[in-house]
């Protein structure tokens, strides 16, 4: 294939990636809605539900490794139809058993952790083949629409699964929910995985390493990397620490503040949109020339607007004044979250050899959702013992100061050493007098 038809591929890949994830997380974002609401309505209980949320989690840590190795090892384009056929075949499951015997708890369990299983071997798989589907000056664009459409599915998901969940049966949004999969299936048939692949042909050696040696060998290639262990440890502490937001904002709005759920809506609504205009505004220009300075000064901001959240706690203001402060500092939240997230992936895109690029987005995975669990209920508990504004101010400097160090400048220029060469010309030419 010659390069001009090669570049007509790959536009067609970035529009069908696009449309295709959009597709079916706008269909995940509704059928979450539905099922969230259906065990609340039918239990009335947290616990219920925060058990869903459990089957969504712990298998993604589990399973990350693995589909980091089937990613490497195997057809990207039979794992991701797989997976998406996968995930069909349970939610048809459980839209028959809700209309032969009725919907139970065990069976949305089952069916959450097998829809949390194909996710993750899809996205871990999709993650990996970016740079395969697209030319390498269209990443970043490829990116953006990736972080456009999961924003998209954000605002638009929850609106429509509430005016569905008053209008339609808990069977209609499993309906939904497989339309989306299907669709998803069809166009991702289509695309070529290898267009822009860099291997060849598969090392002998590979063939008889075994699953755990390739698995290893994925976190020797990490261990040889520099940089990729400071990605690795910065999601690490960043998922941690972002535990006292998540638990911590929604405490202190409706618990603290008494904002009504419908302004909590917009003010959570406000994220999205930042993140979906900064997408489309990264999608049009030229790749980030130093992403890691850009992602440093992104969780900088991030962590700063953590401690800022206690602002109205210390400040009194009007009632229009909390739910304005809050839609503000949620949209630059979702701002600061998109120049982290794409200039990251970009650089991860391009730094990793294709040959291992599967496992260590699978160890990403698994490093960035591991101590999420934890720091939830750790937060969660702080916040009944210590007033909310030390629990999210301390973990605010802790999550500075740590950024700072692992961050800091000798990182920085060991990932970009043009950084110091830029540093060199900037500098103003000394003329000693003669």
């Amino acid at each position: 294939m010659d390069e001009t038809m090669k570049l007509r591929k790959a536009t067609y890949h970035l529009w069908t990636f696009t449309i295709s994830k959009l597709i079916s997380t706008f269909g995940v974002s509704v059928f979450t809605f539905g099922i969230s609401f259906y065990i609340l309505s039918i239990t009335g209980s947290a616990t219920s539900f925060a058990i869903v949320l459990i089957c969504n989690i712990l298998p993604r840590v589990i399973m990350a490794p693995f589909a980091g190795y089937a990613a490497d090892k195997y057809s990207k384009k039979t794992i991701i139809i797989v997976a998406q056929i996968c995930s069909v075949v349970a939610v048809a499951g459980l839209l028959a058993v809700s209309l032969t015997i009725g919907l139970s708890l065990i069976a949305i369990y089952l069916t959450e952790i097998v829809l949390s299983i194909t996710s993750l071997f899809s996205g871990v798989t999709f993650s990996s083949s970016i740079a395969n589907l697209v030319d390498s000056e269209r990443i970043q664009k490829a990116m953006s629409f990736n972080q456009m459409s999961i924003s998209i599915a954000s605002i638009g998901g929850p609106a429509v699964g509430g005016l569905l969940f008053g209008l339609v049966s808990i069977e209609m949004f499993l309906i939904i929910h497989m339309v989306s999969y299907i669709i998803a299936v069809i166009l991702e048939s289509t695309m070529d995985f290898k267009l822009f692949t860099t291997r060849i042909t598969e090392e002998v050696n590979d063939k008889k390493e075994t699953m755990l040696q390739n698995m290893k060998a994925g976190v020797t290639y990490v261990k040889q990397h520099r940089i990729l262990i400071v990605i690795v440890w910065v999601a690490l502490v960043i998922n941690f620490f972002f535990g006292a937001f998540t638990v911590g904002y929604a405490f202190i709005l409706v618990d603290g503040l008494k904002v009504q759920s419908a302004h909590f809506g917009i003010t959570e609504g406000a994220l999205a949109v930042g993140m979906l205009v900064t997408s489309i505004y990264l999608s049009t220009r030229k790749e980030v020339k130093f992403p890691l300075v850009v992602v440093k000064r992104g969780i900088l901001i991030m962590g700063a607007l953590m401690a800022l959240v206690t602002f109205p706690l210390l400040i009194q203001l009007p009632y229009i004044g909390v739910v304005s402060f809050y839609i503000v500092l949620m949209f630059t939240f979702g701002v600061s979250m998109v120049f982290v997230n794409t200039p990251i992936g970009v650089m991860m895109q391009k730094r990793i050899d294709e040959e291992y690029r599967g496992r260590v987005f699978g160890l990403l995975e698994t490093m960035s959702l591991s101590l999420m669990p934890l720091g939830m209920v750790l937060f969660g508990f702080l916040y009944d013992v210590v007033p909310a504004q030390y629990v999210l101010i301390g973990s605010s400097v802790i999550l500075l100061l740590a950024v700072f160090y692992m961050l800091r400048p000798s990182i920085m220029k060991q990932a970009h050493p043009e950084l110091e060469n830029k540093k060199i010309i900037e500098e103003p030419v000394k003329v000693v007098p003669s």
